[in-house]
C-alpha cells in the first residue's frame, strides 16, 4: 500500500494507447453497470480512465474532451477504495503531469453513498470518478451561456469514461442524483460536483 501525505503527488503509469477492442465495439457494448466485485483496480487502469476523462493530448494542452474556448472548467477527482498501492482517500487528477494528488485520507464510501441518495453501488465500487466544475472559468468568457457549455463538457467527459471502462472490461454507471453541497463537503473540494462514476470489476 502506497502511503501518501495530503498534498503529495503520485505519478501515474502511462495510459493504454492501443486495444484489440474497436471504438465501434465499445459503443455497441456500452451499458450502465451497477454490480461490482470487491476486487482492486490497478494503477494502470486508473491511469487510463483518468487520461480518457481529461488527459492532455498535444503540446498545446488540448484534452481528450472538447472544452469551449479551451477554458477547461473541469477538475477531476477520484475516491480510491480498492486500488492497488493506493491508500483509501480522495485524490485530485493533475493532467499537466498525469499524476494524482492526495487531498483527503480515509474510507468515506458510506458517506458518499448516503449523499448520493443511498445508491448502494456508490459504496460498493472500487473507485469513484467525480467530475467537478469551476464554472467561472467558462462563464467569465461566455456569460450565462457558459453554463450550457460546462454541462456539455461534462457529458463529453462522461462518455469518455464509459467507453474507456468498456474497453478495460470494467463496469460503471453515471450518477447525477446526489446532494451537491454535501458531496462537496464529504470530498473536501471547492468546485461544484456535476457527475459521479462508480467504477469496479463486473459481477
Amino acid at each position: 500500500m502506497m502511503s501518501a501525505a495530503n498534498g503529495e503527488t503520485l505519478s501515474l503509469p502511462k495510459p493504454f494507447v492501443s486495444s484489440e477492442k474497436s471504438l465501434n465495439r465499445c459503443l455497441m457494448d456500452r451499458r450502465s453497470r451497477r454490480r461490482y466485485t470487491a476486487e482492486s483496480l490497478t494503477l494502470q487502469e486508473v491511469s487510463s480512465l483518468l487520461f480518457a476523462a481529461d488527459g492532455i493530448t498535444n503540446a498545446r494542452g488540448f484534452r481528450t474532451a472538447p472544452s469551449a474556448g479551451a477554458t477547461f472548467p473541469m477538475e477531476i477527482y477520484i475516491y480510491a477504495r480498492y486500488v492497488d498501492f493506493l491508500e483509501k482517500g480522495v485524490y485530485h487528477y493533475l493532467p499537466q503531469v498525469h499524476s494524482i494528488e492526495m487531498i483527503k485520507k480515509g474510507d468515506i464510501s458510506r458517506m458518499l453513498s448516503k449523499e448520493a441518495l443511498e445508491q448502494k453501488w456508490v459504496a460498493n465500487a472500487s473507485m469513484l470518478i467525480i467530475i467537478a466544475a469551476q464554472m467561472d472559468r467558462t462563464v467569465s468568457v461566455y456569460g450565462e451561456r457558459g453554463y450550457r457549455y460546462v454541462y456539455m463538457e461534462a457529458g463529453h467527459i462522461g462518455q469518455n469514461i464509459y467507453l474507456e471502462a468498456e474497453e478495460l472490461g470494467l463496469g460503471t454507471a453515471g450518477i447525477g442524483a446526489f446532494q451537491d453541497d454535501e458531496i462537496k463537503k464529504v470530498l473536501g473540494i471547492d468546485e461544484s460536483p456535476l457527475y459521479i462514476f462508480p467504477i469496479g470489476r463486473r459481477r
